[in-house]
């Protein structure tokens, strides 16, 4: 499990002693949403991670190899043959997975990556059930802007989210450049389901073809670009209290797939399952229009001071403005 301390002013360290705050070379930091303590990640495959995207010969690697589809294809693959079982004792328990969580034990799943698109239990994750919150539609780590050009705040200062970019749709770039953007980043350890963050009516997605490097923050704390690079799927979710929310699933290294299984055109409830990632680290962004609602202040503040906020499915993470 990660290592808790308590988080005092004298924690945060400024950009000039740490490498853009919660990032450094070293390891990484987040704040636990839960108990409001500073803790370090446990990052499986770290080592090669900082190789990858911060060596000249791991760069080489990375452009050659790593990014193309055909390796993360390949090892989705390998995680869906049944020797892939052997790996779910040891990544349980070096990770500090909580199988009580999990609608069956460890023993149940035919593959690794049976266990890693594994179901849980619906009282483990309670959905906000007040009318005009907005949650959380996935486990793992979140970073919110209220303003798309304040990411300089957690990135290389002067960074941009090109939404232009990002969604290769005129009109929906120019609908969402002045509101606000919210980063759900899924380690390989977390739940990787991913829910309706509302009630709505949700649209079609769109399907955007990309390459596959890493979300990892060692990977796009210098490469913000990672994030319209990668493959991508968006869909629209249209809310009578919160405006359009745009929801967009971006894949990484060694993410077999995106699969999406809901109904397009159709009405959906806060909470509902959306679709899931097979094997990796995952991303799911999220663009709120303008004045429609007000991000919670907690996860706001934590990632003015350049650290990422733990976030559970279901949590409320923003309220529509009335």
């Amino acid at each position: 499990m990660s290592t808790l301390r308590p988080l005092h002013s004298n924690d945060i360290k400024r950009p000039d002693e740490q490498n853009k705050h919660g990032i450094s070379m070293e390891y990484i930091e987040y704040i636990d949403r839960e108990t409001s303590t500073l803790c370090k990640e446990k990052v499986p495959g770290e080592r090669w991670l900082k190789w990858l995207y911060h060596n000249p010969f791991g760069k080489i690697a990375l452009h050659s190899v790593v990014k193309n589809k055909f390796l993360s294809a390949w090892y989705g693959h390998k995680m869906d043959s049944p020797q892939s079982c052997a790996k779910i004792p040891d990544f349980v328990k070096n990770l500090g997975i909580d199988m009580d969580e999990a609608t069956r034990t460890m023993e149940d799943y035919t593959s690794f990556n049976d266990f890693f698109i594994r179901k849980l239990k619906p009282e483990a994750r309670p959905v906000d059930d007040e009318s005009e919150s907005i949650v959380s539609p996935a486990d793992g780590k979140v970073m919110a802007f209220e303003r798309i050009d304040q990411l300089g705040s957690f990135f290389v200062k002067g960074s941009k989210f090109s939404l232009d970019n990002f969604l290769q749709d005129k009109e929906l770039s120019t609908k969402y450049s002045d509101g606000s953007l919210l980063i759900f980043r899924l380690a390989p350890a977390d739940y990787h389901r991913f829910h309706f963050p509302a009630n709505g009516h949700i649209s079609a997605t769109t399907q955007i073809s990309g390459e596959y490097y890493s979300v990892s923050p060692y990977a796009v704390k210098n490469k913000l670009d990672i994030y319209w690079k990668n493959k991508r799927e968006f869909s629209t979710l249209k809310t009578e209290t919160s405006g359009n929310i745009l929801l967009c699933e971006v894949g990484a290294t060694m993410v077999g797939a995106i699969i999406q299984n809901y109904t397009p055109e159709s009405e959906i409830k806060k909470g509902m399952e959306k679709g899931y990632f097979k094997f990796g680290g995952s991303t799911v962004i999220m663009l709120l229009e303008k004045g429609k609602n007000q991000i919670d202040k907690d996860i706001l503040q934590n990632t003015a001071k350049g650290y990422e906020t733990s976030i559970k499915m279901g949590e409320r993470i923003a309220t529509a403005c009335t």
